[in-house]
């Protein structure tokens, strides 16, 4: 029943929570007002959104990760303030292609938005079958240790925080 009446909760709550800090007030109306257009919206146009459910499976890992990234956008904008700033240095930047496990597509919109949000690093392109990301980086001194630490940091907790459900 609850399924049918909000078929992507976390979608639903994510609006209230927008309308109610958009509206800069907490009233009953408000209240109301954002339940029924999370509930409008998640119904008609949520449904449009994925091509398949979603089901966060570990929300202590998405709060860690987000803590983590949260982290590495503060150093990285120290990191990118001392490469524009410091006198003699020069810019290596370079494209780098990080090739992708396949999972859900809000996992990989999240790796998306994470790496384009920091500092230095931004999503150029993702190739057709999902399978390789292009990353523009504005100084590059290891490739590998790049790769890793995306992987590793960023797209191993998303595929287990994002998974697919087919009930």
């Amino acid at each position: 029943m609850m399924r049918r009446l909000f078929p992507h909760p976390w979608l639903s709550l994510l609006l209230l929570a927008l309308w109610l800090l958009l509206n800069n007030a907490a009233s009953v109306g408000h209240w109301l007002l954002g339940v029924l257009l999370a509930w409008a919206i998640g119904m008609r146009i949520g449904s449009r959104l994925w091509l398949s459910p979603v089901r966060l499976r570990r929300p202590g890992l998405a709060l860690r990760l987000a803590l983590h990234v949260a982290a590495d956008i503060v150093m990285a904008n120290i990191h990118v303030a001392w490469l524009v700033l410091r006198p003699s240095g020069r810019l290596r930047p370079a494209f780098v292609e990080v090739p992708l496990e396949p999972g859900h597509e809000i996992g990989l919109a999240a790796l998306i938005s994470i790496v384009s949000l920091s500092p230095g690093t931004l999503c150029a392109d993702l190739s057709d079958d999902r399978r390789c990301l292009l990353i523009h980086v504005l100084d590059l001194d290891d490739e590998r240790g790049l790769i890793a630490r995306i992987k590793a940091r960023y797209e191993a907790p998303l595929l287990e925080i994002f998974v697919c459900s087919t009930s």
